[in-house]
């Protein structure tokens, strides 16, 4: 066995109705004067004010900055930095997706320190610490509340990463009943992103590790488990449940074994289209699975068991092509985009994407088959249309 290290969140809570509760959390910790970072959207569907209401009456001074949005700018940052700091707060909690949860890292760990935020970006780059920091995902996908990393956008199409065990939280706190009201596109697309993470992360060249693999597997019967009928019913509790559950698991084996190709690919179209992360990854990933089923067929093999649903016989080129059929079964069923066409992006732009994914060497070198340019290509190609 090689040798590995694994960090994860200090303490996760798994249960409904515990957002309610995160003033008993933050007094835990000490916390007296929290920042609660979120979005604008799920203040208005009215998500969030419980939330906002329980902190307050339970004595603690809350500030609110509800501006972020989806790939959160710099700007964005900094002005939550500065109403924190102008508030005197002592903690940061978030309520949200990946976007707020990001932001909320960032500014705990600007507000404990003098480093700008430009020093910050890369990996094991923060030179402080941070102030106590609560993460509450509201969808099940990016598994940003177990993770050391944060996005941030820094130009018109491209996007920085600060990568650092600091930014793991306190406590990530899974309350299913936050979930319930996602739209079915936004669970689809969010829980196909959470099984790109376990994938990725079995087969990941680099800090591949048992930890992460058992994490990887069992992330994948919850959400493949789950997803149709979170899906289709968004009121079953148990399924919502389970996939939130099961996003996290994913967060914390990607954390320690890094995603590869299927990101590298997926990010272009973010940035270029303003295609959804979770889109964007279920666009590409069979055509990167096809791709590198030369190399990862036998780990492959040993997935398709999960995502199929039954036995599969034959050889783990057998295991493999039906772990792919099954992924595009899985597609279609969950009624995402199937083609790169079906989601407008243009032919003619390929060439274009293909050398901003060889821009993305910090997870191509994580995949199991080399990629070069010609090869990102090809993928994007294949992507484009429906298999005959």
């Amino acid at each position: 066995m090689q040798p590995f290290t694994f960090n994860t969140v200090r303490q996760i809570v798994n249960a409904p109705g515990s957002a309610l509760a995160l003033a008993e959390h933050c007094r835990r910790l000490g916390v007296q004067r929290p920042l609660l970072v979120t979005d604008p959207g799920l203040m208005a569907i009215g998500l969030v004010p419980p939330v906002i209401a329980a902190i307050e009456e339970a004595g603690l001074v809350l500030t609110v900055f509800d501006q972020v949005r989806e790939d959160p700018p710099e700007e964005t940052v900094m002005a939550a930095r500065e109403l924190a700091a102008s508030a005197e707060v002592d903690g940061v909690v978030a309520v949200g997706g990946g976007s707020s949860m990001d932001v909320a890292k960032v500014v705990a760990t600007l507000l404990a320190g003098e480093q700008a935020l430009a020093d910050m970006y890369g990996v094991d780059q923060v030179a402080g610490g941070r102030l106590p920091l609560i993460l509450v995902p509201t969808t099940a996908g990016t598994g940003s509340e177990v993770t050391p990393v944060a996005v941030i956008t820094t130009g018109a199409t491209t996007k920085a990463g600060v990568s650092s065990a600091v930014l793991l939280p306190d406590i990530a706190v899974l309350d299913a009943d936050l979930t319930l009201g996602l739209p079915p596109a936004v669970t689809a697309m969010t829980g196909v992103d959470a099984m790109v993470h376990a994938i990725e992360a079995y087969t990941s060249r680099h800090r591949k590790n048992p930890v992460s693999d058992n994490l990887a597997r069992q992330a994948l019967v919850l959400l493949g488990g789950n997803i149709r009928t979170a899906v289709h019913n968004g009121a079953d509790r148990d399924a919502r449940a389970n996939m939130l559950l099961g996003a996290t698991l994913a967060g914390q084996a990607f954390a320690n074994a890094p995603v590869a190709a299927v990101h590298a690919l997926a990010y272009p179209l973010g940035g270029h289209y303003h295609i959804p992360h979770g889109l964007s990854n279920s666009l590409v990933l069979p055509s990167v699975l096809e791709f590198n089923a030369s190399a990862a067929a036998d780990l492959y093999a040993e997935l398709a068991e999960i995502i199929v649903g039954a036995p599969v016989a034959g050889s783990a080129e057998a295991k493999t092509t039906a772990m792919i059929a099954a992924m595009r079964q899985l597609i279609a069923d969950v009624q995402l985009p199937a083609t790169l066409e079906q989601a407008k992006v243009k032919e003619s732009d390929l060439e274009m994407l293909a050398e901003d994914a060889m821009l993305q060497q910090r997870l191509l070198v994580n995949n199991p088959r080399d990629v070069a340019f010609d090869d990102a290509l090809a993928i994007y190609r294949a992507a484009y249309r429906e298999v005959a």
